[in-house]
């Protein structure tokens, strides 16, 4: 399927990319690394993000370079979606109709694209971005080693989720070799936090609760106003939950802007997460994923937890 990728790639010049929004470490640093080796292949490339480059991404190589709108507009001949299962997950008005490319990793993925080259063996949609420039001949620069190093990274939980190998290492060693710097990777995304996420998580596990080897803690659209947190500020908060000693499955619970409610769910292996996120629309990982429903909050919470305790349907 990369030849078919390629193939498609070499027929055309204008280039849209884009992810999933509230895109994460994987999705913003696959989207810029793969925008910069398109530019490498002489293809005109803009990244389209609906919720633009979170704050802790910033720092990347060419994230200046992002588009931020929910509306396309641009004589795109083709547009390569990565880390997304289907076009509405991307919030992006206009991608009907455009011949797309699907680049994805999840086993929930989903072969919505008229090119969907999918692989759950990979660590991270990052990994797929890799194989597609060494398959083209481009050469990994520092700056597309240091996106795609950030996405491995993250993805892998900094290398400690369930399916990481001597396969995910031996990418990593490339990556470093061809001039990411792990510590400078790890010090952007894990000791930048903004005043107002710490607020936050005292929040979340001043609500924290147990049952046997599940846990869970939740924050309520007051209580992230009244520390100034915004929603990005949320991302990571449930490990701090799943970090339990003898905690297996963990999930964090928060309402969004619109009323509805997120529910990000970790598991240390026992538990296909992901299994559970897709019941509810959702998907991602074994070990790590989500999903959105309907509130209000305590409702939405009953109805996840029942999913992973196994109760009856509520």
């Amino acid at each position: 399927m990369l030849s078919e990728v390629l193939k498609h790639i070499e027929r055309r010049e204008r280039f849209l990319l884009t992810s999933h929004a509230r895109p994460d470490g994987d999705a913003v640093g696959s989207v810029l690394a793969c925008a910069e080796i398109l530019r490498a292949m002489g293809k005109q490339a803009q990244v389209v993000l609906a919720d633009g480059v979170p704050r802790i991404y910033r720092p990347l190589p060419f994230s200046d370079t992002v588009v931020e709108k929910t509306r396309i507009n641009g004589d795109y001949e083709a547009a390569i979606v990565l880390e997304c299962d289907s076009i509405e997950r991307t919030r992006l008005e206009g991608l009907q109709g455009k011949f797309l490319i699907s680049i994805d990793h999840h086993f929930s993925g989903r072969a919505f694209a008229h090119v969907n080259w999918i692989d759950p063996c990979a660590c991270a949609t990052g990994e797929l971005v890799y194989r597609l420039a060494r398959q083209a001949g481009i050469a990994i620069s520092p700056a597309v080693a240091t996106c795609l190093y950030t996405a491995v990274m993250t993805d892998t939980g900094s290398f400690m989720f369930q399916g990481t190998n001597e396969h995910t290492f031996a990418l990593a060693r490339d990556l470093v070799l061809a001039g990411a710097d792990p510590a400078a990777c790890a010090r952007n995304i894990y000791f930048s936090h903004p005043t107002s996420k710490m607020r936050l998580l005292g929040a979340a596990l001043s609500n924290l609760e147990r049952e046997g080897t599940l846990a869970w803690i939740s924050v309520s659209r007051e209580q992230m106003k009244g520390v100034g947190a915004i929603d990005e500020d949320c991302e990571g908060l449930v490990n701090y939950a799943l970090a339990i000693h003898g905690v297996e499955v963990a999930a964090f619970f928060r309402q969004l802007s619109d009323g509805r409610c997120r529910a990000s769910l970790r598991s240390k292996g026992q538990l296909n997460v992901a299994a559970v996120a897709e019941r509810f629309g959702g998907g991602g990982h074994r070990c790590a994923s989500g999903c959105s429903l309907d509130g209000p909050l305590p409702v939405a919470m009953a109805r996840v937890l029942a999913e992973l305790r196994g109760d009856p349907p509520l």
